[in-house]
């Protein structure tokens, strides 16, 4: 008998899923890209306002796996992520998230700068 597993909570993907899910609801104003090309790199996950919501920031996620969100937040910036966003002026939300998985604890940090 063969068994799946759908669901791990030991690894960034589903840390990634969890923002996904948690962002749901997000997707009538934005279009959620995971794994975003960047050309320095992949950003995690991008929320980019669609057309009528343009007075919403775009956001840039960095997932880190039991390390520290302020490197994750660095490498957004490091690796020039909003870069991938060309087509996007306005305001913009840096977000560097970390799971320690000893702790099971999130910590998270925002960041925002206009494009």
């Amino acid at each position: 008998m063969m068994k799946f597993q759908f669901y791990n909570n030991n690894d960034e993907n589903s840390l990634s899923c969890t923002i996904n899910l948690a962002f749901y609801f997000a997707r009538e104003c934005y279009t959620i890209v995971r794994e975003l090309p960047t050309g320095k790199g992949f950003a995690d996950v991008c929320m980019i306002p669609r057309k009528r919501y343009v007075d919403k920031p775009a956001i840039v996620i960095e997932l880190k796996w039991d390390k520290n969100a302020v490197g994750a937040l660095d490498q957004i910036k490091e690796k020039q992520y909003g870069n991938a966003l060309k087509d996007y002026q306005g305001n913009l939300l840096l977000v560097g998230i970390n799971y320690n998985k000893t702790t099971k604890k999130h910590e998270c940090v925002i960041e925002t700068m206009h494009k």
